[in-house]
């Protein structure tokens, strides 16, 4: 790997966390290797090459581009990432509010299904937790999609 690679994968750990990039790279076919190698060098790149976009910034462009395009599996992948991106539930409601005046109905209607079954396997996690940890989650109760 060279270092653009490095920093990108990197950052795609950050972002997404370890166990989800691990499974991404636990491939043994070659070609499946060099294409996770590609799209981390394509996409994650372009996350750690500078400039006036925050890390937040370019979150909400992604969940933003990817609702408009219909493709959930990215959209509930990066939306269940806001916790390291620095992005409020607030702002994705808000963002699905614009995804719904620039993109069409449908689409924000596809990404609010999706973003309520994010925020239910989030729940869901916390009670997990808390009732292994002895008593209940913490914090607040994320808001109904």
């Amino acid at each position: 790997m060279d270092d653009a690679l490095d920093a990108a994968y990197a950052l795609r750990r950050a972002m997404l966390g370890d166990a989800y990039v691990d499974g991404q790279k636990a491939e043994t076919d070659p070609v499946a290797r060099e294409f996770q190698d590609h799209i981390t060098r394509q996409a994650w790149g372009v996350w750690t090459r500078g400039g006036p976009l925050s890390t937040r910034d370019r979150s909400l462009l992604v969940l933003a581009m990817t609702a408009a395009l219909g493709r959930m599996e990215e959209f509930k992948l990066h939306a269940s990432s806001q916790a390291r991106t620095g992005v409020s539930d607030a702002e994705i409601d808000e963002l699905l509010f614009q995804v719904a005046a620039y993109c069409g109905a449908p689409a924000a209607i596809s990404a609010k299904r999706a973003l309520r079954e994010v925020r239910a396997a989030r729940a869901a996690e916390a009670t997990v937790a808390g009732d292994t940890a002895g008593g209940a989650a913490g914090g607040s109760t994320p808001k109904e999609a």
